[in-house]
């Protein structure tokens, strides 16, 4: 809605060209939708459009794209012959895992957890499990109740009703506890960006309790895993967005916690960084590490184990992605949300 909001206050003195700079980032598959075919309204009616996106589906909705690489153009024509001319970088092949066998004793329990606000129910009465190293994703469009859902898991909103555990710990009175056993990365707020790259690692590892000594090797031997030795004091602004990316995801497992929740971790990101963060995604999994992670980019979801899709509240489908493609008769994940999300009737999460 807001998106929609920013194009029609840039519409609004009719220009001849219209730059919109990753209006999409963030929102959600059928949005982006409708989104779209605003846009190829606009061009009928014979304004021009300049789109910046990271989103190769978006991409291939243009009459002609441009790829711009270090601060060059690499090269101008049809989506189609640019996006095989540069498919290394734009179209990268997918990530391959083995499904998860070995089940174990769940770490995350939900039953019928509830949240509301006044007469709105944000939340309705949801119930899952999620199982130790599992990649569990939690899809839904927005307005769908995910943030507020997974913001319970964490400990930061108390549910109204209903049980929820995470580690072990009740979400209603051991709120602090599940705090100290998980790790959190947000979309919007990860790093302090006035911060060099060590004194990120070194605040966030000191919140969790890690002592000095400990804090110390490990940072060395983080930092030369990701190739960031060199930029060990480097402020955090001055990074590329999918460095900062990767950073803030081993700041967030550093501690090496049961369970890290990832709220859209990947948003504007390019493909070939995506599939480098799923990469460290993956290696955390094969630890143990449990992964909960929202996203609106349907090909992640492709990578995970098992989704859940919710629609107005309540979880709709929940199944590996080769079983909902099968169950929705659909070829993509693209396909499946599509049909579920688009009956949605709210707005605002």
């Amino acid at each position: 809605m807001k998106q929609k909001l920013a194009l029609s206050c840039a519409l609004i003195h009719k220009p001849d060209i219209l730059f919109l700079d990753e209006p999409t980032t963030g929102v959600d598959p059928v949005s982006r939708k409708e989104f779209w075919q605003m846009l190829r309204h606009l061009c009928d009616l014979g304004i021009t459009i300049i789109a910046s996106t990271p989103i190769m589906d978006e991409a291939r909705q243009c009459d002609r794209i441009a790829f711009i690489n270090h601060g060059q153009i690499h090269g101008i024509d049809t989506p189609e012959k640019i996006l095989q001319q540069f498919a290394a970088i734009l179209c990268p092949p997918p990530l391959e895992r083995d499904e998860l066998r070995e089940k174990g004793t769940p770490v995350i329990e939900v039953d019928q957890l509830t949240k509301s606000f006044g007469r709105f129910t944000a939340v309705d009465h949801i119930s899952f499990q999620v199982n130790r190293g599992e990649i569990f994703g939690f899809l839904g469009a927005n307005g769908a109740g995910k943030t507020t859902a997974m913001r319970m898991l964490c400990g930061l909103s108390k549910p109204t009703s209903g049980v929820g555990k995470v580690g072990g710990f009740d979400i209603f009175r051991e709120a602090e506890m599940v705090k100290k056993h998980i790790g959190y990365m947000s979309q919007k707020f990860s790093l302090y960006e006035d911060l060099k790259v060590w004194e990120n690692i070194r605040l966030f590892a000191g919140i969790y309790g890690m002592k000095d000594q400990e804090i110390e090797q490990k940072t060395n031997e983080l930092l030369e895993r990701l190739g960031f030795s060199a930029e060990r004091n480097t402020l955090v602004k001055s990074l590329p967005l999918g460095w900062k990316q990767k950073l803030a995801f081993s700041v967030s497992i550093f501690h090496e916690p049961k369970i890290v929740f990832l709220d859209e971790p990947t948003g504007g990101v390019d493909p070939a960084t995506r599939r480098q963060f799923w990469e460290l995604i993956y290696q955390a999994a094969d630890r143990g590490i449990t992964v909960f992670v929202t996203t609106h980019y349907m090909d992640e979801a492709e990578y995970c184990n098992r989704i859940s899709i919710m629609v107005d509240g309540q979880i709709k489908a929940l199944d590996t992605p080769a079983n909902l493609k099968k169950q929705f008769n659909a070829e993509t994940m693209d396909d499946v949300f599509q049909q579920l999300a688009r009956h949605a009737v709210r707005n605002a999460d």
